[in-house]
């Protein structure tokens, strides 16, 4: 599918853009991937790592210009809207930026690749989507909505849009992993809850299951990739053996435990063998049996939340993930 095709990725900048940029050429080599974003440091810098690779173009912009997102949309096949303001503690802090990047620049999105018949568009989520307690969380929410009512629109012109939703990303910029490694010689590493837990995931399995919706998806699909959980503690105790463990208290916006599914949205999930789907509320689309294809319902009441996981990283797991990713961690 994404062969040959022109692709757009929106915030393509971050640690995910990186990362998928890389695996996509590799993998599908696609006629051209545009990285839209508005920091011209970091498109400069990203620009050195693919010198040379004419398939890879670069974009100033921003979601919240409409016009300039309809110039950037001219022959793009498949749009990834990974472009967000995504600290919890900023957006509670600077709630109209947040609200300017992540509802109304989802709007934009939407508009213009309906407008300009994009094939197909797959919309990165969050666990705080799922029943949100902070301003990031709940922006998210309306971003997801957002792309899934885009699909009532968009018939005429063929445009799909979904959406994609895991928690932490091991290893990128910002992650708890390079900012324990950061500073485990001082002696001495923050932790706000004993208790705390959160999903791990990779990058490179955040870009399949990217790559799976565009080849999966019927338009308005939320798919939540099966993925290991593991207690802050225990993580930085791996990371930092020797450091103190001090216990600081939650944060303003933080939850104790992830969630990406919830109770509320039983009904309308479905199991598969590696993933979730999360199928629209709107239209009896999750009784569609091109949305549900092979998945089992859920059982009622259910919910995927990183304490109740069955799924658990070791120790071991996470010092191997760590050993072979040491020269990357928090460079992306």
């Amino acid at each position: 599918m994404l062969s040959n095709s022109t692709i757009l990725i929106t915030g393509g900048t971050g640690s995910f853009g990186n990362t998928f940029v890389r695996m996509t050429l590799e993998k599908y080599n696609p006629k051209k991937i545009i990285i839209f974003s508005r920091d011209e440091m970091k498109q400069w810098e990203m620009a050195k790592k693919f010198k040379g690779d004419e398939r890879v173009r670069f974009y100033i912009g921003d979601v919240r210009d409409r016009e300039r997102l309809y110039r950037a949309l001219d022959t793009v096949d498949y749009v990834v809207h990974a472009a967000a303001t995504k600290i919890v503690p900023t957006s509670e802090y600077h709630p109209f930026e947040c609200v300017k990047t992540n509802i109304h620049g989802a709007m934009n999105l939407i508009d213009a690749c309906i407008d300009k018949a994009v094939k197909g568009v797959v919309a990165l989520s969050t666990d705080k989507a799922s029943s949100p307690i902070n301003l990031y969380g709940a922006t998210k929410l309306v971003s997801d909505k957002l792309f899934i009512a885009g699909n009532c629109g968009s018939e005429e012109h063929g445009t799909k849009f979904s959406i994609v939703r895991y928690g932490n990303v091991m290893g990128s910029r910002g992650s708890v992993i390079p900012f324990f490694m950061s500073i485990k010689d001082t002696g001495a590493v923050p932790i706000t809850d004993p208790r705390m837990t959160r999903f791990m995931i990779s990058l490179e399995d955040g870009v399949r299951l990217v790559w799976h919706a565009f080849e999966d998806m019927v338009g308005g699909e939320i798919y939540v990739k099966k993925i290991p959980s593991m207690k802050v503690a225990d993580l930085a105790r791996v990371v930092a053996p020797e450091a103190k463990q001090q216990i600081i208290g939650i944060r303003a916006g933080e939850k104790l435990h992830e969630q990406m599914i919830s109770s509320e949205d039983a009904c309308y999930t479905y199991e598969y063998a590696e993933y979730f789907k999360i199928l629209p509320m709107i239209n009896n689309w999750a009784s569609c049996p091109k949305r549900i294809k092979d998945g089992k319902k859920v059982s009622q009441g259910f919910v995927y939340t990183s304490d109740s996981n069955p799924v658990w990283m070791t120790d071991d797991d996470l010092q191997e993930w760590i050993a072979s990713n040491r020269e990357k961690i928090g460079s992306i």
